[in-house]
């Protein structure tokens, strides 16, 4: 088990004298990058899921319209708390080349990072697996569907923290990774307790996340070829399924690209022959992870129409409603949760949702997938 101990106000592990994790395993230049790029992941992150909540907060009614954009809130919320917790201890710690809040300052940062890591991991798959039953599932009460949204949002901490407290009680540790400048699960030990960890951490918390969402969204994207099928093709439709095929790609890559790598290199730190990994490498998938911050509010809030919407009229200020048109909007994979693809009664194609904004009131079409 790692010992962390604060020398000299470097933090440096108990392995040996000679290897010190936090210094002269990055050069100046490289903590200067390292902490450039922090600072954009900070700023761009804590914009944007700020953002998200202030529309969120402006406009409650989007959560009595689709309730299960409480996980969208949650996605954002962790996402927030990871800008708020972790990534100015990282940034502080580039621009200074060395970590600077101790061994119990470390231990914070590992933990925080991973529970809040893993509860956004968990809420995009359970955000999908809620999508494919919105859109193949049966027709649900708005209470059920507002229930099983808040089970959804405590399951994901629940099991978040059932896979991020073991390290603390001994199970694996927390510690510093890389070039010192971050910490974490300490995945290049070799114990078979550290090695059970990580292996349950990577198939628990990352793998089948991953494969729930394409299973989820591969079926998603057959409905909607399928039901295209079924009625003469046009520019609409054809524009609608380029959209949902964008979605879809946009999620799982997003999803790829941000934390496969990370996890990649903790299997490859644990499992693989010593040194397999060079500390300044493995600073990579680190920053790579923590640019989900980044990418989730894009991907998952900021591409739906109707979400847009109610951002360029709060962004306004506007006296007048947005514009709503006369069609459906093309379906969202996000927000506008979908219903299942039948075809809408004529109120349906004409009745718009209104948003209330304050004393105000926002119109918003109906949200159906159509064939």
């Amino acid at each position: 088990m790692v010992i962390l101990q604060l020398h000299s106000n470097n933090l440096s592990t108990g392995l040996s004298s000679g290897r010190d994790t936090a210094a002269g395993a990055l050069s100046r230049a490289g903590h200067t990058a390292a902490a450039v790029v922090l600072g954009f992941i900070l700023v761009l992150g804590f914009l944007g899921n700020f953002l998200v909540l202030l529309v969120f907060s402006r406009f409650p009614r989007l959560l009595l319209q689709t309730p299960v954009n409480l996980l969208l809130i949650n996605i954002s919320a962790s996402d927030m708390l990871v800008c708020i917790c972790g990534t100015p201890l990282s940034f502080a710690a580039s621009v200074r080349g060395r970590w600077l809040t101790g061994s119990y300052g470390c231990r914070w940062y590992g933990f925080s990072n991973a529970l809040f890591g893993v509860v956004s991991l968990v809420s995009l798959s359970l955000l999908s697996f809620e999508q494919y039953s919105v859109v193949l599932g049966s027709t649900q009460s708005d209470y059920s569907h507002r229930r099983r949204a808040r089970l959804a949002v405590a399951a994901s901490w629940l099991y978040s923290l059932v896979w991020t407290l073991p390290p603390l009680l001994g199970w694996s540790s927390y510690g510093p990774e890389g070039p010192g400048t971050t910490c974490s699960v300490q995945w290049h030990q070799r114990s078979a307790t550290a090695r059970s960890y990580i292996s349950c951490l990577f198939i628990f918390c990352l793998l089948l996340p991953l494969l729930l969402m394409c299973f989820c969204y591969g079926r998603i994207l057959l409905t909607v070829r399928v039901a295209a099928r079924q009625i003469t093709r046009t520019n609409r439709s054809e524009r609608r399924e380029a959209r949902v095929l964008l979605m879809v790609v946009s999620m799982v890559t997003g999803y790829l690209l941000c934390w496969m790598p990370y996890g990649v290199v903790a299997m490859l730190s644990s499992f693989g022959r010593s040194g397999v990994v060079p500390p300044a490498a493995s600073l990579i998938p680190s920053l790579l992870a923590k640019t989900s911050t980044v990418l989730n509010p894009v991907i998952y809030v900021l591409l739906n129409n109707q979400f847009s919407r109610c951002f360029l009229y709060m962004i306004r200020c506007s006296s007048e409603a947005p514009p709503t048109p006369a069609h459906h909007s093309v379906p969202s994979s996000v927000a506008a949760w979908p219903h299942a693809p039948n075809p809408p009664s004529e109120e349906q194609n004409t009745a718009p949702a209104s948003v209330t904004s304050g004393d105000q009131q926002v119109e918003q079409p109906a949200l159906v997938l159509t064939p």
